[in-house]
């Protein structure tokens, strides 16, 4: 199983969130986030944030660096390695079965990405055999669309999109692109958008904040 960080509430877990990193980065990327989530300090939700393995990237000269998957080409037509990408859904949906083994129902799983994170996400959340919580896409995009055969366990997934609009790496439009995929697929996704760049900003982790204790408490 992936190695991961996780950070255990102070109570008993009742539900728990599995956040995917970004393409050069790991575990430790979003950690520092939970304590500007500002949640209640009864919140029974287990944070589990796992490593990517580290592979050669080859539009970084072929560089060994944490990575889901491989990126060929950059641009709104992004090249990659769709088969890294399925390999990486399939080990984090262990880490979902996991979870579920040690008594958290899949209705109170959610799964997060950033960026490639997302694509992983997307790729998880929407073919997982159990219906999940949630799908949380952060700055992301949904490069498997075209060859995903969502499972009718999460035909009702709730997801929640958001995107900064001056996004540079991934582009809006991409965002957006899924956002239109989606509702083509029939699920309802709700879209937000910050005036920021390829980041996360303070009202969007009032507004990451807001949704999951919606979705966990």
């Amino acid at each position: 199983m992936l190695s991961s960080v996780v950070v255990e509430p102070l109570v008993t877990p009742t539900a728990s969130v599995i956040w995917l990193h970004g393409l050069g980065a790991n575990g430790h990327d979003f950690e520092a986030i939970l304590p500007e989530l500002k949640l209640p300090e009864d919140a029974a939700i287990r944070f589990i944030f796992p490593h990517s393995p580290s592979i050669p990237v080859t539009i970084n000269g072929g560089m060994v660096m944490p990575a889901w998957y491989d990126i060929l080409e950059m641009g709104a037509g992004r090249k990659l390695n769709t088969q890294q990408l399925i390999n990486s859904a399939d080990a984090i949906a262990k880490l979902v079965d996991h979870e579920i083994a040690s008594g958290i129902s899949s209705e109170r799983i959610v799964l997060a990405g950033f960026s490639q994170g997302g694509a992983v996400a997307y790729q998880v959340a929407l073919t997982y055999p159990k219906p999940l919580a949630g799908l949380l896409a952060l700055s992301t995009y949904f490069p498997t669309v075209n060859d995903i055969e969502p499972n009718s366990a999460n035909k009702k997934l709730d997801i929640e999109i958001m995107h900064g609009s001056h996004d540079p790496v991934v582009l809006p439009a991409m965002g957006s692109d899924a956002l239109d995929a989606l509702k083509a697929l029939g699920f309802n996704p709700n879209w937000r958008e910050y005036p920021m760049e390829h980041q996360v900003c303070y009202p969007q982790i009032n507004d990451i904040s807001m949704w999951l204790q919606a979705k966990l408490l």
